[in-house]
């Protein structure tokens, strides 16, 4: 894989990768910046985010779970001191559908954290990474309700 990043004054830069889209990176004024773009650390959160997203969503669905809305939030700490990296992270699951199956998220969770998404694999190898699910109800006109929650822990 090829990513690229080109300059476009102060502290803008167009970024693409072999896919071809394209987004902006850009910078707080305090360091020089317009704010006029992403951070290149949340693209890293976000990259991390969708990958596992991605694989769970899809495992769902072959399981034949109906699910109605799906949100995965990366809760990613920092380091205190230059190069300030990522140093802990908690991924959250927000599922809502019609009589999910638990052990069917879980069964997710687990293969993606443990065989399908890269970016969680090679996260795993640098810092600790907790794994939360909340399972809601759809209820329909916009309303839900919470009825599972918890952490997932993979086996080692």
């Amino acid at each position: 894989m090829d990513a690229k990043v080109i300059w476009n004054g102060r502290m803008t830069f167009d970024a693409s990768a072999d896919s071809g889209f394209h987004v902006r990176l850009g910078a707080e004024p305090e360091v020089g910046g317009d704010n006029d773009g992403f951070r290149p650390m949340e693209m890293i959160a976000i990259g991390l985010a969708g990958c596992t997203a991605m694989d769970v969503i899809s495992i769902l669905s072959k399981k034949r779970q109906e699910v109605t809305a799906f949100e995965v939030v990366v809760h990613a700490g920092r380091a205190a001191e230059h190069p300030k990296v990522f140093n802990q992270a908690l991924i959250e699951y927000q599922v809502s559908g019609r009589s999910l199956d638990e052990q069917a998220l879980l069964r997710a969770i687990e293969l993606s954290a443990v065989r399908y998404c890269p970016a969680q694999a090679m996260f795993n190898q640098l810092m600790p990474i907790e794994l939360h699910y909340q399972i809601y109800e759809d209820l329909g006109e916009g309303q839900r309700t919470l009825v599972k929650s918890g952490v997932f822990t993979p086996a080692v």
